[in-house]
Parts: C-alpha cells; structure tokens; sequence
C-alpha cells in the first residue's frame, strides 16, 4: 500500500495498565499533527472508550477481572493484530504495555512480546531495537540488544560471532529501508570491562566479536568495535554512529532510558510488517492517578507509519 495512508493496529495492552488510559490522548496527539492514518483499536470492550473518532475499535473479549483473563484478552488482541497484518489489512503493527505474569497465566511460554510476535508470525530471526529521535542536545538514539530477556549469567554463552553477524546485519538493512540510511554506521559494544583490555578481563571480544566485525566488514557493512561500554554510546550521542548494538538487556536499556525514557520506541527488526510499542510498561501505580504520559504511545504510533510508510508490498 505504498503511496497511500497507511493502516494500523494499536492493542490497548493489559486492561489494568495505564494503555486503556493513556491510548485515546496520544491517539488524539497522532491525529492533530494532520497524520492521515487509518487506525483500528483491539483490546477488550472496557478499553476502548473514549478514543478519537478516526479509529475503528474491534473488541476481542472482556476483562473478568482476574491475571488469567487480563492476559488473554491481550493476547487476543495481539493475535488479531498479527492477523490483520498477514493477511494484508494493516500494514504495521502497534503494541500496548502488556503485563507478562498475565500472559504467562494465559499460557504464554514467552518472555515478552518480541519473542511471541517472533512465534506468530514464523519469523526466522528478530531483533529489539529502541529508538529516540533527537532531543536534549542528541541526536537520534538507535540502540539494539543482541540478547534480549535472558539471565545475565546465560550472556557470554549466548552471544556468538554468529549471532552478532544476524544482528548487526539485521539492523543494517532496516536502517537502510526503514530510516533510509544509505550508509548506516553500527558501533559494537563488547561484552566485558573496558571491552576486556586486551584480554585482561576475558577473552570475548578477541574470540566472538572481533572475527564478527571482521565478517561484517567484509561484507560491507560500516560496524567497528567492539567498543567498551562506557564510552560507546557518546559515539552516537556525538553523531558518530547511527546506532549502537549491545550484547546484553540491560548495558543498553539503562543508557537507553537515562536519555529518552517517555520518548522512546520499541521496535521489533525482522518480522513481516513494521511493529512498535512504547518504550514503557504497563505502570500499575500510575494508573489514576493523572501522571502517566502518553508521549512514548503517540511515538510509538507515528514511527509505526512512518516505516510502514518505506515497507512496501
């Protein structure tokens, strides 16, 4: 649907959260900019009040007030979703917060959402990436983790040189397409301190990271590295790199949310249509309350357009 206004599904997320919430104020932020999205809502029938006229709502069940039955009507809806977007009536994907225990006690094996949108749609290979356009003296923030929700201890066994080649090389071509970078620039993080000091503090970054950034070269592919954690991001803070690829959650998600926490997106790399989220969770203690923004939403809703926008068919 190139060309035309593009489509999207917007879950609401968990019912208890602060989606239901937030959603119909970032809707209505989306829509003032002039933005010409169709947008069709699914989340269980409570959820969908109160949102702009411009979105179609399509209930997917009813809240009974339970964790069980919270968790799946948001993976009912996220199901839905990804069924819209197969069979071509979307053409991206926007996912609410949702609560993972919920989804665990609606039979979700998953650790979150990236990893059971991974199993719907069969995709070979996804990556995580967290975006943040430019803001406070920045430029744009590009951050993808290599490992996602795995124990910090099972790390160094899960980041091969295999795996940061179909990572980096995954990044790559979506900054290429997606953000229409001709020439991306990916910074390396390794793995220990100070990216080991010549292999005083292990030997990962000569063994794994090294031969992988040597590959990725070959290839053609700008990546360098690996770079020590506490210095790697002012690349990109600087303008030196158009994103940083990390081994582990947390090395990146701190960095990430220090600088653009409210204003970030989560987007999933790799799947058959664009798919973002806001870069928040569902925040029980905030529900009610007033103070929840819905800025993170609205982005989370405008990226989702914008690379729908360079999917093509």
């Amino acid at each position: 649907m190139v060309g035309g206004p593009k489509r999207l599904a917007v879950t609401v997320g968990d019912p208890r959260g602060i989606g239901p919430e937030i959603l119909p104020a970032a809707l209505r932020a989306y829509f003032a900019d002039g933005s010409d999205a169709e947008i069709v809502v699914l989340g269980d029938v409570r959820s969908l009040s109160g949102l702009p006229a411009e979105c179609r709502c399509r209930p997917v069940g009813r809240f009974a007030g339970d964790l069980q039955s919270a968790g799946t009507v948001s993976l009912r809806a996220i199901e839905e979703a990804v069924s819209l977007a197969r069979r071509g009536e979307v053409d991206a994907l926007v996912t609410g917060p949702v609560h993972k225990p919920a989804l665990q006690a609606a039979g979700v094996g998953h650790p979150g959402q990236t990893e059971l949108l991974q199993e719907l749609t069969a995709a070979r290979r996804v990556g995580m990436l967290m975006h943040a356009g430019p803001s406070r003296g920045t430029g744009p923030l590009r951050v993808l983790l290599a490992t996602t929700h795995h124990p910090l201890r099972r790390v160094a066994s899960l980041v091969t040189a295999e795996l940061l080649v179909d990572q980096v090389a995954l990044l790559a071509s979506h900054l290429v397409r997606g953000w229409q970078i001709e020439q991306p620039r990916i910074a390396v993080c390794g793995l220990n301190p100070h990216a080991s000091d010549g292999g005083l503090f292990g030997n990962e970054e000569e063994t794994v990271f090294v031969p992988a950034i040597e590959s990725l070269r070959h290839s053609g592919i700008d990546a360098t590295g690996p770079h020590p954690a506490d210095t790697v991001f002012l690349r990109m803070v600087r303008g030196e790199a158009d994103a940083v690829v990390v081994p582990y959650h947390d090395v990146g998600m701190a960095v990430f949310k220090t600088l653009a926490f409210g204003r970030g997106v989560n987007t999933t790399l790799g799947l058959p249509f664009p798919r973002t989220s806001p870069d928040h969770g569902t925040a029980f203690d905030r529900v009610g309350t007033g103070s929840a923004d819905p800025t993170s939403f609205t982005e989370a809703v405008r990226l989702a357009a914008r690379l729908a926008a360079h999917a093509g068919p």
